[in-house]
């Protein structure tokens, strides 16, 4: 039981270091240190840093399973609510951390994607996973009338998870949450062509 607690505290701790240096620029003295693990027993819990940085996305990605799940995932909600739930959620992350950090999955996709074929390939079903939620909620606004079939619901769910990771990038860049209001009115009232629903509550 102690191992396993203290291999979840360095996943925490090394969570956190990948979120402000990225994975290359991270040093495992640094993350025993702050973890307050012996320097010689990170290979007691990990095979090597690719197997603690995966370790990491993989907690990453079932924490972030439970935000899709609660917003857009939430058939509670109408389709097009669930949506800007999920955005609402985004943006209040963004702002607690000073526009900060991003999403640790799209700046490992970014860092890792041309040097790691591991990580590249895991990324990439992550990110896939995730659309599927969009593309549900998708289908729902067909099925229920709030939007026209115009466009394959898979490919518009790819373009909605891709252009609001690349609006977490420029909102980093200039340590403001506009990019993502910018993204989701231009979504709603463009794409969409329909105002932005009002706030909801997720969960």
């Amino acid at each position: 039981m102690k191992r396993i607690q203290k291999r979840k505290e360095l996943i925490h701790t090394g969570r956190d270091f990948f979120l402000r240096k990225g994975f290359n620029a991270t040093g495992l003295s640094d993350v025993l240190t702050t973890a307050d693990v012996p320097k010689g027993s990170f290979y007691y819990y990990f095979e090597s840093k690719e197997d603690f940085g995966l370790a990491i996305v993989e907690a990453v990605d079932s924490e972030y399973q439970q935000t899709l799940a609660t917003t857009v995932g939430n058939e509670k909600l109408p389709p097009l609510e669930r949506l800007n739930s999920y955005f609402e959620v985004g943006i209040a992350e963004m702002e607690a951390n000073g526009c900060e950090t991003g999403c640790l999955i799209g700046n490992l996709a970014q860092e890792l994607a041309a040097q790691n074929e591991v990580f590249r390939d895991r990324l990439n079903q992550i990110l896939t996973s995730w659309e599927t939620y969009f593309t549900t909620c998708i289908e729902a606004t067909y099925d229920s009338g709030d939007l026209p079939q115009k466009t394959d619901a898979q490919s518009l769910a790819r373009f909605i998870l891709s252009g609001w990771q690349g609006a977490m990038l420029r909102a980093k860049v200039i340590r403001s949450p506009e990019p993502l209001r910018t993204f989701i009115k231009i979504l709603f009232e463009h794409v969409f062509n329909t105002p932005i629903p009002s706030k909801s509550i997720a969960g």
